[in-house]
């Protein structure tokens, strides 16, 4: 167990008798866990973990009893995850202190981080935080821990739900076959809007410059760190494979690429505003650079010139059946869709005293149909 420093914490006016309240409560849910029967869904020394994790104490965070669960964790996914989202769930429908329901999401985001097969088949999670309110304190003092903790659930919730849903995608799918565009820029939009929902996982009112927030920001960091590095790659994906596209693809590209763009800006002030209130992992991100206007100006004439470059290919391949040479020993002859021989006859004299020999092609003009396929020529587009 860490404590935070108080220079940092700013908790001196916490009130003696909250602190003593949530000593009583943790200590009586370990001594309710150590009796309790061993099952499925239940494992006293895993929820006795829990609980310690998750205590009343804003001033301290227990790293230790954090790792033990995850190292459980890893070592038997099938027999530790089932009590583990039991007992966690259980813990945070009952709570109504933001330092217990904050202390168990950032449990809930190491488990993510996890990245067990087995994590990723949990789908929505089994509790509900997006109306939770602090009840130990009056409203217009909590009322920003609140919406901290709301905006974190809801993070955690579409990733879950998100993991899931690729999960099963990957199940259906064949691992030799390439995943349809269409489909992987629905996926990159996801991505999109679990980073808007990252970034407005912040402390919003005064006083919420405390150690147990900056750590839950560091964890927040170190998420958008992942998501934007899957965004920037799906991206570059996707422009090496919109050539051969249709125009709803291209023009998704094109929404997603300009959503980057807002989105790198908007990241840029968010680390800035962290940086300032002291969260350490931001001051390690990097500089994003803004997307070249003229990938957006190519990326629009790909998309308006899909059709173009159709109607182009079939005028040519038009053009090239229509006007043939054929030679013979007697003639040569120029094949067109509206020729008329001998101006409509059927003979033709060869224009010496010679007889005419039999004209080969008096008879009716008929053409093998064709088909023709259109390729799209393979081009590239640079991201970066």
């Amino acid at each position: 167990m860490v404590a935070i420093p108080k220079q940092i914490t700013k908790g001196g006016s916490m009130k003696l008798w909250r602190k003593a309240a949530g000593a009583i409560k943790d200590r009586n849910s370990i001594w309710i866990a150590s009796i309790s029967r061993k099952t499925s869904y239940h494992n006293p020394d895993l929820e006795a973990a829990i609980v310690k994790a998750t205590s009343h104490d804003e001033s301290t965070i227990d790293y230790k009893n954090s790792q033990r669960v995850f190292a459980w964790l890893r070592a038997s996914p099938s027999l530790y995850l089932k009590p583990l989202i039991w007992d966690l769930s259980k813990r945070m429908s009952k709570t109504r202190s933001w330092v217990v329901a904050l202390k168990g999401l950032m449990l809930m985001h190491g488990v993510f981080c996890c990245k067990l097969p087995a994590v990723q088949k949990i789908g929505r999670l089994p509790f509900d935080l997006s109306n939770f309110v602090d009840g130990y304190s009056s409203l217009s003092k909590t009322w920003g821990f609140n919406m901290f903790v709301r905006a974190y659930f809801a993070f955690l919730d579409q990733k879950s739900a998100l993991l899931s849903m690729e999960l099963n995608e990957r199940r259906q799918r064949n691992k030799e076959t390439e995943e349809p565009m269409l489909q992987e820029l629905v996926k990159l939009q996801k991505w999109q809007i679990l980073l808007d929902m990252l970034m407005q996982i912040k402390p919003q009112a005064e006083g919420m410059n405390l150690g147990l927030v900056l750590e839950a920001m560091d964890c927040v960091i170190i998420e958008i760190f992942d998501v934007y590095s899957r965004i920037c790659n799906g991206i570059a994906t996707v422009l090496v494979r919109v050539y051969g596209a249709g125009k709803i693809e291209a023009g998704m590209a094109l929404e997603v690429l300009e959503k980057a763009n807002v989105q790198g800006e908007a990241l840029s002030s968010h680390f800035e505003f962290c940086r300032e209130i002291g969260v350490l992992n931001a001051s390690e991100f990097p500089k994003i650079e803004r997307i070249a206007d003229e990938d957006f100006r190519e990326l629009e004439r790909i998309i308006n010139g899909i059709s173009e470059k159709n109607q182009n290919m079939s005028e040519q391949i038009e053009s090239k059946r229509v006007l043939e040479t054929v030679i013979t020993d007697k003639w040569e002859i120029f094949y067109h869709e509206d020729l008329k021989i001998n101006n409509g006859g059927g003979e033709s004299s060869s224009g010496s005293g010679e007889s005419a020999a039999p004209n080969p092609f008096s008879a009716p003009l008929t053409f093998p149909t064709h088909k023709h396929t259109q390729d799209d020529f393979p081009d590239l587009i640079t991201f970066w």
